[in-house]
């Protein structure tokens, strides 16, 4: 379901009178402009005119990800992940994240890993890559070019977090999710602590792309002061609108974001998992940010 935002324009007048009229003409106080609200409808997709790249993994060179790009997000391995997922997050290890041919590969896992030190009792493992501490942006365009997995059980991800830390509070940008369950169904989220799912309240909307594990397609976010727009393709299909209010409940998207990319298993989302499509992968091609 889509929930669009719009500005409200509060517009206060007071006029004061001068004691230094030598005519006894009224003071005239000037009309006030109406202030636009920004269109609801969906901006035209692809990067914007103009905008500059700023940011860039090519994935050009062999081995694991590159560590001035990339760290590992392995915070919950012990105590197990968010939304009841499956997996182990394994950091530096080929087997789960590597750069081959030109493509970062993330790779998931039937394998229980109990000799890691933060082994949790996980029977699967993966790897969840994140910029933070790395890079993060306050507004801008950014693509990524990925194939995706479709094993039922999978739930591939490439998505934004608010760097200060909270959640929902910080927002979350979601610029694709996929589950192996719903082969070519895309999903686009956008959530603040106003609009999120615990709450009820989920800016959630899917678009379908027939061949999303077969071929490589991009998944774009435009971002800037006025909107969040999620697209695949130089299609846009969900958004959300800066009120214009202040509130920050509604729109925490004035401040810093980091990128991940992860493939989890199982969990709320990913469902059931066929343990006999495993091992499956993300391959990402590049991730580009482009700014004004």
């Amino acid at each position: 379901m889509r929930r669009l935002a719009t500005m409200t324009a509060l517009v206060a007048l007071c006029a004061c009178g001068g004691g230094g009229n030598a005519a006894g003409v009224a003071a005239s106080t000037p009309a006030a402009s109406p202030v636009t609200p920004p269109s609801s409808a969906l901006p035209a997709g692809g990067k914007p005119d103009g905008w500059k790249l700023v940011w860039a993994d090519e994935f050009d060179k062999d081995g694991l990800p590159d560590a001035s790009h990339w760290a590992y997000d392995t915070g919950f391995n012990r105590n197990g992940w968010f939304n009841h997922e499956l997996q182990y997050y394994a950091a530096g290890r080929l087997e789960n994240s590597r750069v081959e041919n030109g493509k970062l590969i993330i790779t998931a896992r039937k394998e229980a890993l109990s000799t890691m030190a933060d082994y949790g009792g996980q029977q699967y493992s993966s790897a969840r890559l994140i910029t933070r501490g790395l890079a993060s942006w306050t507004y801008g365009y950014i693509e990524v070019r990925a194939k995706l997995p479709c094993g039922v059980g999978t739930w591939p991800a490439i998505w934004m977090l608010g760097s200060k830390g909270r959640w929902p509070d910080d927002g979350e940008i979601d610029i694709m999710e996929h589950v192996g369950k719903n082969p070519g169904q895309i999903l686009g989220s956008i959530y603040t602590a106003a609009q999120n799912w615990p709450a009820g309240t989920p800016n959630t909307t899917s678009t379908t792309v027939a061949d999303a594990c077969s071929a490589f397609h991009n998944y774009q976010l435009t971002w800037n002061a006025e909107r969040v727009v999620i697209g695949v393709d130089n299609r846009n299909y969900i958004q959300l609108i800066n009120p214009g209010d202040g509130d920050y409940r509604k729109w925490p998207f004035s401040a810093p974001q980091y990128l991940l990319l992860n493939l989890a298993i199982g969990g709320d989302l990913g469902g059931k998992v066929d343990d006999s499509a495993l091992p499956q992968q993300m391959e990402v091609e590049y991730v580009r940010v482009y700014q004004p």
